[in-house]
C-alpha cells in the first residue's frame, strides 16, 4: 500500500495553478514530499480519489481568493468577537458543529422566514432567520455522481468524508455497487467523525429522523445500501458475507475503528439522541418500551438488544428514551449519553406534544448534546440533523416542513449562543431541495401559507380555471389535503393520491392539516437538484463563499479545525 502522511496532505500537498474546469474531473497530483504514518485502507480510498483532491485544490483557491479580495495573505481581522473567525490559520476551531437541514431548500429558507416572522407579528419578508445572520454564506451543489437529483446518503457521505458518491451508499466511495455486500470492502471512506474520534475530541451525532437513517449514519457506518439499518433489513447473502447492519455498526463505532488501526485507543461516539429504536430491539414484545406504539416495538430478527449491549459497553453511559429521562440528565457530570426517543423517526415538530411519553426538541437536544460534549477540553465534533423537514416536504405538508425549519433555526441559535465564535466554526447547510415553490404575485405581508392576494386586493386571486390559488406548492406528489387541525403530516399516505387543481375557495390554507396542490401525481413528493444554501460563522467560515461541491464542506470543517492532523499525531 502506498503511504501518505495525513495531515501534511490535508494541510498543503497541493498547489494551486488556477482555476479548474467543472468537467475536469481528473486526479490532482499530490506533492512529492507527501509522506505518511498513519496509514489504512480507508485512509488511501480517500486521498487518492479525485473528488477528494478537488476539494482541497478548492480549499486553497478560496484562501486565494480571500487574500485577493481584502488585499492580504496575513490574517485578517476585524472588530469583535469575529476577529479569529476571519483568521486565514488552520487549526483555529477547537470545535465543529454541522447543521443538517434534511431538504431544506432555498425556497423553503424563504418560506420559513416568513412565517417565523409572520409568528411575531411581522409582514414576515423582511425577517432573518439565526443561520441567516451568519456572516459568510454560499451555494452548494447538491449532485450524487450518478444522480442529477441526489439522495441523503450520497450527498451527507460528500460532507462528512470530501468524497462525493452514489445514491443510496453511506460512507463508500462510487466504485461500490448498491446492494453488492462485498463490494464495499476495499472502498470504504474515513470520515470527520472518525478522525475527531482519533483525534481525542469528544463526538456527537443528533437527529430527529431514526439516527440509523441515510443523514445521521453517514456519519458512522459504512454500507453498501443506506436501508440496512438492522439486520431484518439485509438480504441473507449480505449478512452471511459479514456485512454489519447499520444500527450494528453504531454501537460497535469504537471497535470497529480500533480495529481498522491497530493501536489506537478511542472511546466511541459520546452524545447520540434522535428515533429509531426499534432497529436496535429484538422482535420480541419483551423488549418494548413503555411508550411503544406497535405490537412488537423491535425489529431485529437475530435476538440481540442493542441498547443493552450498549449500556453494558458503557456502564457509566445514560439511556433515555423519554422526555422525562431526557430532562433528568446532568450534563455536568455525564460523559455519554444515547437517547432514543421513538419507534420509527421522532415526531414532528408541530406534533411534538403529541408524543405519548413526550420527546426533548432538536433545540433542547443540540443544547444538552454541546452541554455534555464541551466538557471535552481537546473540543469537539457534533452533527445535527432536522430530518423531519424533508419528510413533511415529501408528504407536502407546507406547515410541518417550514415550523421544523423554524426550530434548526431555533437550534442553530442555541449552539451560537452557548459557543464562542472564535473557537468554533458553525456552518448550517442542506444535503438536498424539495420541488417546493413560491408563485403568483401576492402582496407584502400576505400569510405565507395562504392563498394569493394582489396588490391592492383584499380577495385572493383567481387563476385562468377562476380557482384561487396558493402562494406554496409542490410540483409532484400526492396532492392536496385539508386535515384541518392535523399536525402530523403522514397522515396523508392513508388516502389516495389527490393531485392537480382543487376549489379551494372555502378552505383554510393556513391550518396545520393542509397539505399544498401538486402537480404530477406521485406516491411521495420528490427531492430538487437545485443548489443549496450554506452558512457560517466561526474560524474557517471565510472560505465558505460563491458556488461550491458538496464534498468542499468536508474540507472547510477539516481546515479550521485540523482534525486530521491531530489524529495523525494522535496515532503515531
Amino acid at each position: 500500500m502506498n503511504k501518505f502522511f495525513y495531515s501534511a496532505l490535508t494541510a498543503s500537498m497541493f498547489v494551486l495553478t488556477g482555476c479548474t474546469d467543472d468537467d475536469d474531473n481528473s486526479p490532482v497530483q499530490p506533492a512529492d514530499e507527501a509522506v505518511t504514518s498513519l496509514s489504512s485502507q480507508q485512509l488511501e480510498t480517500s486521498l487518492t480519489n479525485p473528488w477528494f483532491q478537488q476539494g482541497q485544490q478548492d480549499i486553497e483557491a478560496a484562501k486565494a481568493a480571500w487574500a485577493e479580495v481584502t488585499g492580504t495573505v496575513a490574517p485578517v481581522t476585524q472588530s469583535g468577537s469575529l476577529q479569529a473567525a476571519i483568521a486565514d490559520a488552520r487549526g483555529k476551531a477547537k470545535n465543529v458543529i454541522l447543521f443538517v437541514g434534511d431538504g431544506m431548500g432555498v425556497s423553503t429558507v424563504t418560506a420559513a422566514r416568513i412565517l417565523d416572522g409572520q409568528n411575531q407579528g411581522k409582514p414576515g419578508e423582511e425577517h432573518q432567520l439565526s443561520f441567516e445572520r451568519f456572516p459568510f454564506a454560499g451555494l452548494v451543489k447538491t449532485y450524487n455522481v450518478d444522480a442529477q437529483v441526489p439522495d441523503s446518503a450520497g450527498t451527507m457521505t460528500a460532507m462528512v468524508s470530501g468524497v462525493k458518491t452514489d445514491v443510496g451508499v453511506l460512507g463508500v466511495d462510487e466504485d461500490v455497487s448498491r446492494g453488492d455486500c462485498g463490494s464495499a470492502t476495499g472502498n470504504e471512506l474515513m470520515t470527520l467523525t472518525e478522525l475527531a474520534e482519533l483525534a481525542g475530541k469528544a463526538t456527537g451525532v443528533v437527529s430527529t429522523a431514526r439516527i440509523t437513517h441515510a443523514t445521521p449514519a453517514a456519519t458512522y457506518a459504512k454500507s453498501a445500501d443506506r436501508n440496512w439499518e438492522d439486520i431484518s433489513d439485509m438480504p441473507a447473502e449480505a449478512v452471511q458475507a459479514g456485512c454489519k447492519d447499520i444500527a450494528d455498526q453504531l454501537v460497535s463505532f469504537e471497535q470497529l475503528l480500533e480495529q481498522r488501526y491497530a493501536g489506537v485507543d478511542t472511546d466511541g461516539i459520546d452524545v447520540v439522541m434522535g428515533g429509531g429504536r426499534r432497529h436496535f430491539l429484538p422482535n420480541d414484545a419483551r423488549f418494548n418500551s413503555p411508550d411503544a406504539r406497535s405490537s412488537v416495538e423491535g425489529d431485529r430478527t437475530d435476538g440481540r438488544n442493542l441498547v443493552t449491549e450498549w449500556q453494558a459497553q458503557y456502564p457509566q453511559g445514560v439511556y433515555v428514551y423519554d422526555k422525562a429521562g431526557f430532562d433528568s440528565v446532568n450534563a455536568a457530570t455525564t460523559s455519554r449519553l444515547f437517547g432514543l426517543f421513538n419507534e420509527s423517526h421522532m415526531q414532528y415538530e408541530a406534533d411534538r406534544g403529541n408524543d405519548v411519553a413526550g420527546e426533548p426538541s432538536l433545540s433542547e437536544m443540540t443544547a444538552k448534546a454541546i452541554d455534555i460534549l464541551d466538557n471535552d477540553p481537546d473540543g469537539f465534533f457534533l452533527t445535527v440533523e432536522a430530518g423531519r423537514v424533508d419528510h413533511a416536504h415529501h408528504a407536502g405538508s407546507a406547515n410541518g416542513a417550514l415550523t421544523d425549519t423554524i426550530e434548526l433555526a431555533e437550534a442553530v441559535k442555541v449552539a451560537a449562543d452557548q459557543t464562542n465564535p472564535e473557537d468554533t466554526l458553525i456552518i448550517v447547510t442542506a444535503d438536498h431541495s424539495h420541488v417546493f415553490t413560491m408563485a403568483g404575485y401576492p402582496k407584502r405581508g400576505n400569510p405565507i401559507l395562504g392563498k394569493v392576494v394582489s396588490i391592492g386586493a383584499e380577495q385572493p386571486e383567481l387563476a385562468s380555471d377562476d380557482l384561487p390559488y396558493t402562494t406554496l406548492g409542490y410540483a409532484n406528489g400526492l396532492g392536496m389535503r385539508d386535515y384541518g387541525s392535523e399536525t402530523d403530516a403522514d397522515r396523508t399516505y392513508g388516502d389516495p393520491i389527490n393531485a392537480g387543481r382543487k376549489d379551494l375557495t372555502n378552505v383554510d390554507t393556513t391550518t396545520p392539516g393542509f397539505h399544498q396542490e401538486s402537480l404530477v401525481p406521485l406516491g411521495s413528493e420528490t427531492h430538487a437538484g437545485e443548489d443549496v444554501g450554506i452558512y457560517a460563522r466561526g474560524p474557517g467560515a471565510h472560505l465558505v463563499t460563491g458556488t461550491n461541491e458538496q464534498n468542499m464542506i468536508y474540507h472547510i470543517m477539516d481546515y479550521a479545525s485540523d482534525i486530521s492532523g491531530a489524529a495523525n499525531l494522535a496515532v503515531r
